[in-house]
């Protein structure tokens, strides 16, 4: 049985660039009251830039949670109201200097339900065409193309621990395999 949850009180920890912490108080349909604790998250937008040869388009970047680069599709952070299909065409532009002829919503993924109000929206982008990249200032990062077949398997052996990218080049995977299925019938 699902049990309702309303908020009765809210108490911001910390407010950062970033994020806002913030320890909530709940009112459950039996009465009972329960604490709540919520990273607040403006929320983000990734894409997977695939090129005709069907290679992803690929940013490996130092991760300072982790203490290690990690291999990941260009992504971005939400500023408060910005709408996530321009966020997107400009982090793809912004980080491998591509733009696109197509870009397909891949819809959202939640990377953390317990305690993150972050939503990052997912996009596949394909028609690349290519420019200089321009990063954000204290930004640095490789550009790298991942043949799609081979990100599958980063993802499968756990080469690639990134939810959003995992998420989004599963999806591609399998929009690709329908798509061409759909050609054969």
């Amino acid at each position: 049985m699902v049990i309702n949850e309303t908020t009765i009180e809210k108490q911001t920890v910390f407010e950062g660039h970033v994020v806002t912490v913030r320890k909530d108080v709940a009112e459950l349909d039996t009465g009972e009251k329960v604490s709540r604790e919520l990273v607040i998250h403006p929320g983000g937008v990734c894409v997977v830039p695939l090129t005709k040869d069907n290679e992803v388009i690929m940013v490996k970047q130092f991760r300072y949670a982790f203490m290690t680069p990690l291999l990941e599709i260009p992504a971005g952070k939400l500023e408060h109201g910005e709408d996530h299909r321009a966020a997107g065409l400009r982090e793809l532009s912004e980080e491998t200097g591509a733009s696109c002829s197509s870009f397909e919503y891949l819809g959202v993924c939640y990377p953390s339900v317990a305690y993150l109000t972050e939503k990052i929206h997912m996009y596949l982008a394909r028609g690349l065409s290519y420019g200089d990249a321009h990063l954000d200032e204290g930004e640095f990062l490789d550009v790298i193309r991942v043949p799609l077949d081979e990100a599958v398997k980063m993802v499968m052996d756990g080469r690639i621990p990134d939810a959003m990218t995992q998420i989004a080049i599963l999806k591609t995977k399998m929009i690709l395999e329908k798509s061409g299925s759909d050609e054969h019938t």
